[in-house]
């Protein structure tokens, strides 16, 4: 098999709005890139080109898929070949998919970059937090063509932000709730809450 054939397979995931799409190509090294609008795609050619296809309204780009989401009134089936067909032109392609920068070590101009450490100063309950959460949670989530981002504690409270296809999924209430907040809460006594901003 040659090295540089992309290959895609797509997947559905719990929000019937978005599929995630699986290639065999790393993408970002860790974390993910989030487009919620068109608007923030700005200066990333793969998160642009993707939203030139008609009802495509929400781009997030992880370690090695791309998670995509239409508008709620369009159908699928006419949609994925030509997402597809896109996402392999550009990946065959040898040149910058997203902003300098954006990688996610840092947040690129456009997109929000999930995974990154939080600055400043952090104590030992958040580096615990960002432990569980980087080791177990956002892998899960990560299957589901998702990513989790780690805002901050303060008092008992964590906040997060889902993205890609949980940040709108029928269950991401669930997720938060059931998933993440009892998970966090059976390791971490200190935390009584999680809620998303």
């Amino acid at each position: 098999m040659d090295t540089n054939t992309v290959e895609i397979t797509a997947e559905i995931t719990p929000n019937p709005n978005t599929l995630k799409f699986n290639v065999n190509k790393t993408l970002v090294a860790s974390g993910s890139l989030n487009y919620p609008d068109k608007e923030k795609a700005k200066g990333s050619l793969l998160a642009e080109k993707l939203f030139e296809i008609e009802n495509v309204i929400g781009v997030m780009i992880g370690h090695d898929f791309i998670t995509i989401t239409k508008a709620p009134a369009a159908d699928w089936k006419p949609m994925v070949p030509p997402v597809t067909e896109r996402i392999k032109t550009l990946l065959s392609q040898d040149q910058a998919l997203f902003p300098q920068g954006a990688s996610a070590a840092g947040q690129g101009s456009a997109g929000l970059v999930a995974g990154a450490a939080v600055a400043g100063n952090i104590g030992d309950i958040e580096k615990k937090i960002q432990q569980v959460l980087d080791n177990e949670i956002r892998p899960a989530v990560a299957m589901d063509g998702g990513d989790i981002i780690f805002y901050g504690y303060r008092d008992g409270v964590v906040t997060l932000h889902l993205q890609g296809s949980c940040s709108s999924c029928p269950s991401s209430i669930m997720t938060l709730k059931m998933g993440v907040e009892n998970r966090l809460k059976s390791l971490i006594p200190e935390v009584r809450e999680v809620v998303q901003v």
